[in-house]
């Protein structure tokens, strides 16, 4: 199965829940100011997010009372279009700048975080880079032998300390091992516990604090992973962990199982942060640099 057909499947509940209840909309009604209402409400609660709504909608409206909306499918070629828009241009994840790169990830428990590293290692190494992953979770063993386990199967290094220890300390340690060993790439999981408590916050912050001594630029991406399933509050983690420490990137994991996939819409309007990267399986290789183009075909096809 090629990968827009992974997509396509991936995307099934999301695609239930805008599509087709738009197209039922549609079925046999004028396209009056009732069905956009209808519409509307659709996109709302299809997580869709209120701003991009109501840039979608007033569009819509505009274009019916022009005359250049007549029908259903010139309605859906217009939703189509504005959400690709919406989304813009892929903003892939791309190393730049000295050695090493440096990723800080960040999520709340649950996201699939260390999974998310796991993979982006076994990419990252795919395409001939070496990578240093930093078991900065200290506060679960389960996290740093998590991440142990992903060491092993991507063939990177770890830097890890015992459990309890200070996590600011293991991500300088492996940045300066990177920086000794001639490393390319160091990602950096963290403690995943709620977004509202300051603590968490404080600590994150404090971590950044310490890359930087080592390496003023770094770190160069603050990668937030989200599960798509938890629709609005993944937008809210968004912005509370942007205020924090300011996110550079998005994962967006966990899209083949949901119909919350409207809130990548949510998340690129409201906060203007890419979404870089999506999950859409258990694979290694189903995390896939995030294409809006793509997404949105598989959306409407």
């Amino acid at each position: 199965m090629g990968f827009l057909d992974k997509l396509k499947s991936g995307l099934t509940k999301t695609k239930k829940n805008i599509v087709e209840r738009v197209e039922s909309i549609l079925l046999s009604r004028a396209i009056d100011d009732s069905a956009i209402e209808d519409i509307e409400e659709v996109l709302i609660t299809s997580d869709v997010g209120a701003e991009a709504t109501d840039e979608i909608v007033s569009l819509l409206r505009k274009k019916v009372k022009s005359g250049e909306i007549k029908n259903s499918d010139d309605v859906k070629s217009c939703l189509k279009n504005e959400m690709a828009l919406l989304l813009g241009k892929s903003q892939p994840l791309v190393t730049f700048g000295e050695k090493p790169f440096v990723i800080l990830t960040v999520g709340v428990n649950g996201v699939g975080k260390t999974t998310t590293i796991g993979k982006l290692s076994s990419r990252f190494i795919s395409e001939g880079n070496s990578v240093i992953l930093a078991a900065a979770d200290t506060f679960r063993a389960a996290a740093i032998e998590q991440l142990e386990i992903w060491a092993k199967r991507s063939g990177a290094d770890i830097i890890k300390h015992q459990s309890g220890s200070d996590p600011a300390a293991v991500a300088f340690d492996a940045v300066e091992a990177a920086k000794a060993r001639g490393i390319d790439i160091v990602i950096i999981d963290t403690a995943g516990r709620l977004h509202t408590k300051s603590q968490l916050m404080d600590e994150l912050k404090k971590i950044n604090r310490v890359i930087k001594k080592s390496i003023p630029d770094a770190p160069q991406e603050i990668l937030l992973i989200v599960d798509a399933t938890t629709g609005q509050n993944a937008l809210r983690q968004a912005q509370i962990f942007n205020e924090a420490i300011g996110i550079t990137g998005i994962a967006l994991t966990k899209l083949d199982g949901t119909a919350k996939g409207g809130i990548i819409f949510a998340i690129k309007k409201e906060l203007g942060i890419p979404v870089r990267l999506i999950g859409i399986g258990e694979g290694v290789d189903d995390l896939k640099d995030f294409d809006p183009e793509d997404f949105v075909t598989a959306l409407f096809e």
